[in-house]
């Protein structure tokens, strides 16, 4: 039986980050997803509301980087949250299992509407692109080429955040979350 799910929709309130006791990170998120048609009455968009529970790296990525109203594309499970209550009265839930967690719009696009959540810290480190220097080609036996002018070095310094969270990954490619 298959349970996979992939949704795309918009987060309905700011993350709701936490740890358990023994100081795993979690956070529940609730999320939007349009139906894929309108209401015949109203004319309407209609959605469904999804809670989504992520835990660790997708849990401090998704705390940190998203806001109400970001989009958001999920990849995890469905999973029963069943429980009873302190009266006796038996609840049914289903909820994502978020195993992968992703952006669903640009910067840009995020900044417009609003829902861009800049890290905290930034320390305004500027990183420079290096410049390469092309290697001679081997000697060809044609006609000589009029010397070429100078290239004038025309980079611009790319402004980038605070990079302390982030770690070197030089083994097999994988992101670490």
């Amino acid at each position: 039986m298959l349970n996979r799910v992939i949704l795309m929709g918009r987060l309905c309130a700011d993350p709701d980050f936490r740890q358990t006791q023994s100081g795993v990170a979690m956070c529940r998120i609730r999320v939007a997803v349009d139906r894929g048609y309108t209401s015949k009455s109203t004319g309407e968009r209609q959605a469904d509301f999804i809670s989504v529970l992520c835990w660790r790296q997708q849990a401090e990525f998704v705390s940190r980087y998203f806001r109400k109203g970001s989009m958001i594309i999920v990849e995890g499970r469905l999973q029963n949250s069943d429980y009873t209550d302190a009266n006796g009265v038996k609840h049914y839930s289903m909820e994502v299992q978020a195993d992968t967690v992703s952006f669903g719009e640009t910067r840009a696009a995020a900044q417009a509407n609003g829902n861009y959540a800049a890290p905290t810290n930034q320390s305004g480190y500027q990183y420079q692109t290096p410049q390469y220097q092309q290697q001679p080609a081997a000697p060809q036996q044609t006609a000589p080429q009029p010397a070429a002018a100078p290239q004038q070095n025309n980079s611009v310094p790319i402004q980038l955040g605070d990079l302390s969270d982030f770690e070197e990954i030089l083994s097999d490619g994988e992101v670490p979350f």
